[in-house]
């Protein structure tokens, strides 16, 4: 799990839109960055140039992973790693996955019961009492 933030979301988001309003008044990005920084009393200006990569990727105006993507991604992993451990579990336990032969050849005759709407019917994976039948 990730550490807590030393800055709060609001802080984030002013410096950010401070970046973004100064940017113009300074040589480069980095410079209203460093200034940015300097005034709001944030660690480092390396730590407020990434809230604003991160803004600008979530914005759209720079290519990569959005954070939504990014929170999507991460769950699917840990959704993924999850029915992994499921499986190994299942498969040392001796239970299979995949449907087992029982018996039944082509011609076999296998008992039909009703299920869902009248008329249609499924085969039910058993055999038959037949006797007498033909």
């Amino acid at each position: 799990m990730a550490r807590p933030s030393n800055y709060s979301p609001e802080l984030r988001a002013r410096a950010v839109r401070m970046v973004a309003e100064l940017t113009p008044d300074y040589p480069s990005q980095y410079a209203a960055i460093t200034a940015v920084a300097r005034k709001l009393g944030i660690g480092t200006a390396e730590t407020l140039r990434k809230w604003v990569r991160r803004a600008e990727v979530n914005a759209g105006q720079r290519p990569g992973t959005t954070s939504a993507e990014h929170a999507e991604i991460k769950r699917l992993r840990r959704e993924n790693a999850e029915l992994r451990r499921a499986n190994e579990i299942l498969k040392a336990s001796g239970v299979s996955l995949r449907p087992s032969w029982t018996g039944h050849r082509a011609g076999d005759r296998v008992h039909l019961r009703a299920q869902g709407p009248p008329g249609r019917w499924s085969a039910v994976g058993c055999r038959a009492d037949l006797r007498g039948a033909e």
